[in-house]
C-alpha cells in the first residue's frame, strides 16, 4: 500500500531522485547499466519487498472458495490441458506480484493499483529462472520490479529492462485477462483459486478509494491526447489503445485484426473502499482471426501515453 505517495502528492511535495541514494539501497543492482534517467524514479513509500510477492501461492478447487463475491475482479491464466487459475485482486492489491507455475511455465502475475495494469509474464530468461519482487520504487507511477537473482529493475507495464545486468532485454507476456469471480468460475468449476496469504492484510479492502476517478493521482507526467481523462481505462494491445467506453458501447467489436467482447458483472478494484462494491468496469477478452487469447492490459490512459508517447489511440469516428 502507497499511502505516503499519495500524501506528499496531496500536500505537493516534490522529492528529487538521487542516484547515489538508488546506489546505497541497491547495492547488488548494476547502475552501470541503465536506459533511464534515475530522476524519473519515485520513492514509493513501501521500500524494497516492504509490498510482499507471493511465491508459490497456495491454490484450491473453485469449489472450496466461499470468500470471494461474484463481482470482484481475479487475474485469469488459461493453459491448453491445465485447470484455469484465478488470482484474487483483493490480493493482488496487497501484494501486487505472485510467482507461480502454470503446467510447467513459471510465471509472474502482477498488478499495478496505481496503473490499474494487470500483466502475467514468462519467469524464464536466458535459461534462468527469475523470482520477482516489488521494488516500491515507481516510474510514471507504475512499479518497478526486481528479479532476486541479479536484482536488475524491470517495469511492470512493458516488463522492460532498465537498470542492471539484464538491460536490453524484455519479459516475454503471457496471454490473460481481468473478469468477475463469478464468470470465471461459471466457466471454470474444476478451475483452481489462488487461497488466501498467510498475511496480516485487510483483504478485499481497497485502499486507494476513489482513485479512478481522479480525484487524486501519483502522475505529474503529460495529459494523454484527445482529451482523454488521465484515468480512463484503455485496452492495450501492443502499440495500439482502444478506449474502454468506447468497447463498452459496441460490446463486440472487430478492428485491426482482433476481437473484443465486453462483458457487464466485474467490480473496479480501485473505486469503493471494498473490492467488491465498485463500480461496474466490465471485463475485456480480445482475441485474433483464429479465436487465439491476444496478449492485452486494461490500465489507465496516462500509462499508456507515458510509456508509448508515439502509440494510437483508436478512438474511432
Amino acid at each position: 500500500m502507497r499511502i505516503l505517495p499519495l500524501i506528499i502528492v496531496l500536500l505537493g511535495i516534490s522529492l528529487p531522485a538521487d542516484a547515489n541514494r538508488w546506489a546505497v539501497g541497491w547495492p547488488d543492482t548494476d547502475f552501470s547499466k541503465s536506459k533511464i534517467e534515475l530522476s524519473e524514479v519515485f520513492d514509493g513509500g513501501p521500500g524494497k519487498d516492504g509490498i510482499p510477492a507471493i511465491d508459490n501461492p497456495t491454490m484450491k478447487a473453485v469449489s472450496k472458495e466461499t470468500a470471494l463475491e461474484g463481482a470482484e475482479p481475479v487475474m485469469v491464466v488459461e493453459i491448453a490441458g491445465q485447470a484455469a487459475r484465478a488470482y484474487p485482486i483483493r490480493y493482488l492489491m496487497w501484494h501486487e506480484i505472485v510467482n507461480d507455475t502454470v503446467a510447467g511455465t513459471p510465471i509472474a502475475v502482477t498488478f499495478c493499483p496505481l496503473c490499474n495494469s494487470g500483466i502475467v509474464f514468462d519467469r524464464r530468461l536466458n535459461g534462468e529462472t527469475l523470482t520477482l519482487g516489488v521494488s516500491g520504487l515507481l516510474r510514471n507511477s507504475d512499479m518497478i520490479m526486481f528479479d532476486r537473482q541479479s536484482e536488475t529493475w524491470w517495469q511492470q507495464f512493458n516488463g522492460e529492462a532498465l537498470v542492471g545486468d539484464h538491460l536490453g532485454q524484455t519479459l516475454t507476456k503471457i496471454p490473460a485477462w481481468m473478469e468477475s469471480w463469478a464468470a470465471f468460475k461459471d466457466r471454470n468449476p474444476e478451475g483452481l483459486v489462488q487461497a488466501k496469504p498467510n498475511f496480516g492484510r485487510n483483504y478485499g479492502a481497497n485502499p486507494y478509494r476513489g482513485y479512478d476517478s481522479g480525484s487524486f493521482s501519483l502522475y505529474r507526467g503529460e495529459n494523454p491526447p484527445h482529451g482523454i481523462n488521465p484515468v480512463a481505462r484503455v485496452v492495450v494491445v501492443g502499440d495500439q489503445a482502444w478506449p474502454l467506453a468506447r468497447l463498452r458501447a459496441a460490446q463486440t467489436l472487430t478492428e485491426s485484426g482482433y476481437h473484443f467482447d465486453w462483458v457487464a458483472g466485474t467490480a473496479s478494484a480501485l473505486d469503493h473502499s471494498e473490492i467488491a462494491r465498485g463500480k461496474d468496469v466490465g471485463s475485456i477478452r480480445v482475441r485474433d482471426s483464429n479465436g487465439k487469447d491476444v496478449v492485452h492490459d486494461v490500465a489507465f490512459a496516462f500509462a499508456f501515453h507515458a510509456f508509448q508517447p508515439d502509440g494510437q489511440w483508436m478512438i474511432g469516428k
